[in-house]
């Protein structure tokens, strides 16, 4: 399954050029991406409080293949690769809306589950593991 995240981009959005400006643009995929867990009843929020796990990103890649402007309306397309013990890679596909079938962005993050004190790999949390997995391609 791919979840779809509707997003207008928006003037702070863009760079002095006019146009999407790369750092903005993983953060509405980020935004993607927690909209999701939250649609999955999974609350980030509740990790980082606890202590119990961290996710850090530890890579970032996205493709620039057209410009996007303050006021086009995109969506974004989750999806990811099945997970691993302890991470999972999602990929992310902007287009705008009137035109599905240009890619604007392609994107993609891989998250490791860590214990927050130790710095150390731990398990994902099935409930994570599962979430993930239901974004499968």
């Amino acid at each position: 399954m791919t979840f779809i995240y509707p997003y207008v981009i928006r003037l702070a959005d863009t760079d002095a050029a006019g146009v999407i400006y790369f750092a903005k643009a993983l953060e509405i995929c980020h935004e993607a991406y927690e909209s999701y867990l939250a649609s999955c009843a999974i609350a980030l929020p509740h990790f980082a409080r606890s202590h119990s796990i961290a996710l850090p990103i530890v890579h970032s890649a996205a493709d620039f293949l057209r410009p996007l402007v303050w006021g086009d309306r995109v969506s974004v397309h989750l999806s990811a690769t099945p997970p691993r013990t302890h991470s999972f890679e999602l990929n992310y596909t902007v287009t705008p809306e009137n035109q599905r079938d240009a890619i604007a962005i392609s994107a993609c993050t891989r998250h490791v589950c860590i214990d927050p004190q130790t710095r150390s790999k731990v398990l994902l949390p099935d409930k994570l593991r599962e979430a993930v997995l239901g974004l499968g391609q």
